[in-house]
């Protein structure tokens, strides 16, 4: 049977919102991978660290070959920010979502009310601080998520800052 699925000139929407994930998160990471490597002195996590930034660094390399590919309005380009405050904020960001995250499963394993109780109010707590930070990104065109093209070229730009990033 022939493959029934034509190729596409876009990727899809949620297909692009995916990479965008993938790839601002990943491009945080290396940030801050690299950031530390000059603090590792065991040189068996020298060695996981250097694997983890070649992988990395391969991963968001993939990704971006994808972009071009994203659906698209126009082809205006934006500014480059030169800047790491939206790196900082974006690192703040993802540590409550994946703490939101996180909680959301923890509270399914509990089998103690006074700790659910514990879990829920601390789950709430980073659900508040997760909404304040995209709100501060969001004033400030860190996070443009209404306005898909800002929102990856934003990517692109801290995916790009992340691997000229010198260890």
């Amino acid at each position: 049977m022939e493959n029934m699925y034509t190729q596409q000139p876009h990727l899809a929407w949620h297909e692009t919102l995916e990479i965008h994930e993938l790839t601002a998160f990943q491009s945080i990471g290396l940030m801050k991978l690299k950031t530390a490597y000059g603090k590792v002195k065991d040189p068996a996590l020298k060695e996981l660290y250097e694997q983890a930034i070649n992988g990395l660094s391969a991963n968001i390399r993939e990704l971006l070959e994808f972009y071009p590919l994203a659906p698209r309005e126009d082809d205006e380009t934006d500014e480059i920010r030169e800047d790491l405050l939206p790196f900082y904020a974006g690192d703040l960001l993802a540590l409550f979502k994946t703490g939101v995250r996180n909680y959301s499963i923890a509270i399914t394993e509990t089998a103690t009310p006074a700790l659910r109780t514990v879990l829920k109010k601390q789950l709430n707590n980073a659900i508040d601080t997760h909404a304040k930070v995209f709100t501060y990104m969001y004033g400030k065109s860190f996070y443009p998520s209404y306005n898909l093209e800002k929102l990856l070229q934003n990517d692109v730009n801290l995916a790009n800052k992340a691997l000229q990033r010198s260890l």
